[in-house]
């Protein structure tokens, strides 16, 4: 429920207890006021299928709140749809921007680089693992000092990129 208290906020619902469940099914969960006025009313849903995102929804108008998730996968941290609060805290958008076409190379990272993709879908495998972690548009992603990999990039990337 604290997802739903985020939408709220976002949305400007200056009083979410106001709102009670009506429908939660497997793929969906909405919420409408408890008193509907004659208008057409708020509407808030959470859908799974669609990256977990949750939007409101008020004659027409959308905004949307993406689910902020964190992961590590061998040495590389993955921060997938970071609110762009945190994005203009840290001053991504003046960071350099670089990109490529799809292609396939080896890479080897001399410091630390933490990057914001704006475009594209990589696999990278890093050196020694059969594995790949898969990063794409929306990811915000840190990879360590030293790490060898490859990158397989199957669709062009955009990015910005600081290094430490």
């Amino acid at each position: 429920m604290a997802s739903l208290s985020a939408a709220a906020a976002i949305s400007g619902i200056k009083n979410p207890n106001r709102y009670n469940t009506q429908t939660i099914t497997k793929h969906s969960l909405s919420l409408f006021p408890s008193s509907c006025p004659p208008t057409p009313a708020p509407r808030v849903r959470y859908c799974r299928r669609a990256r977990r995102s949750l939007s409101l929804s008020t004659q027409g108008l959308v905004i949307r709140a993406a689910e902020t998730m964190s992961t590590e996968k061998l040495g590389i941290k993955i921060h997938k749809n970071p609110p762009e609060s945190k994005l203009t805290e840290l001053g991504v958008r003046k960071w350099p921007k670089w990109g490529c076409p799809p292609s396939k190379f080896p890479w080897t990272y001399t410091s630390k680089e933490t990057c914001y993709l704006l475009e594209g879908k990589v696999k990278v495998y890093p050196d020694g693992s059969k594995e790949a972690v898969e990063i794409g548009a929306g990811d915000f992603v840190v990879f360590p000092k030293g790490m060898s990999c490859t990158w397989d990039v199957s669709e062009a990337v955009d990015k910005h990129y600081n290094f430490d």
